[in-house]
């Protein structure tokens, strides 16, 4: 009986070493550090760039929520750049959400810029496919940052992402989700306890920046049963479409308040969606708009990205030489 509990042990090490090993950044991917041009800090990154002549698209991938740059959630993203030769970057911007110097701070948001700089100083990158994406925390950060330096992006593709600040706070009270928390400890207490509370909520969240992203190829998407099986409602993403949107293409508060509050497809919204092979299978859209320079996509799915699909839309990308 001892022997077969030694070997079960032993198994199960087995499979959780092999497990990680699996789940772990391929190896061309290396840890870096990029000196800030805010704070003169020292910032950790992951990094990878092929080894060829001429430039090639930049990645930037941003961590989810209550992580850091080590976080595996981008494995996936890091193993399409090296298949497909692209550079990937994958920086710290001040660590989880729950301090003010992270959570969409103008430290975080430099941070971001200077990965970029940094990569384009260390690899031959072509400025006019320069990407970004996120889920979670990462979407948030996305969104933000399409809006506070548009000029950067040829493209960025935001999941599941929280954008309104304040409106996730109520939310996730309601809900007795501890990112509430988070969000006291980002922006220095409950939203309503001062103007200058108030106003980083504001200056935090993606809503607030949105308009200046006009211009910037933008791609959201939501899982259908995101805040019933996952954290952010998709009203997150379908407002933050709204701000991008022709006013005849907005959808109404009404719709948005249907779509939220049942994961299904409104009556008066359904129609008909050819299928997207880069949504695999099983997370196929169920409803999709674009406007502008924004689309939207409602996923047959939860609080997750589909990293095949944010390859190909991201792939068709690329900034002409006005911006």
């Amino acid at each position: 009986m001892k022997t077969v509990l030694k070997l079960t042990l032993i198994l199960v090490v087995f499979l959780s070493v092999g497990m990680q090993l699996k789940a772990g950044y391929p190896d061309e991917v290396k840890p870096v550090r990029i000196k800030s041009s805010r704070d003169g800090s020292s910032q950790p990154a992951l990094f990878f760039a092929p080894e060829t002549a001429g430039p090639v698209p930049l990645l930037v991938a941003l961590h989810t929520w209550s992580s850091d740059w080590k976080n595996q959630y981008n494995v996936p993203l890091a193993d399409g750049c090296v298949r497909r030769q692209w550079a990937f970057i994958h920086p710290d911007f001040r660590g989880p959400n729950n301090k003010p110097s992270a959570c969409g701070s103008d430290l975080a948001v430099n941070d971001i810029v200077d990965a970029v700089a940094w990569a384009q100083k260390n690899a031959s990158i072509d400025p006019a496919r320069i990407y970004l994406a996120g889920a979670s925390g990462g979407g948030h950060m996305a969104l933000l940052m399409a809006g506070r330096n548009p000029e950067i992006w040829a493209g960025v593709s935001a999941w599941v992402p929280i954008t309104d600040c304040v409106a996730w706070h109520m939310q996730c009270l309601k809900a007795e989700r501890r990112y509430a928390s988070d969000l006291e400890k980002s922006c220095g207490g409950k939203p309503g306890e001062s103007e200058e509370i108030n106003g980083q909520y504001r200056m935090r969240s993606p809503v607030r920046w949105l308009k200046a992203a006009a211009k910037v190829p933008l791609d959201i998407n939501a899982g259908i049963y995101d805040g019933h099986r996952g954290s952010v409602p998709i009203s997150h993403s379908l407002e933050a479409f709204n701000i991008l949107a022709k006013k005849e293409d907005q959808i109404s508060s009404e719709n948005i308040r249907r779509f939220t509050s049942r994961p299904s497809v409104p009556d008066s919204m359904i129609q008909s969606i050819n299928h997207d092979s880069s949504y695999g299978e099983k997370r196929q859209p169920l409803w999709r708009a674009t406007s502008n320079r924004a689309r939207i996509t409602i996923f047959n799915g939860g609080h997750e990205m589909i990293p095949e699909a944010i390859f190909f839309w991201l792939s068709s990308k690329r900034k002409n030489k006005n911006g």
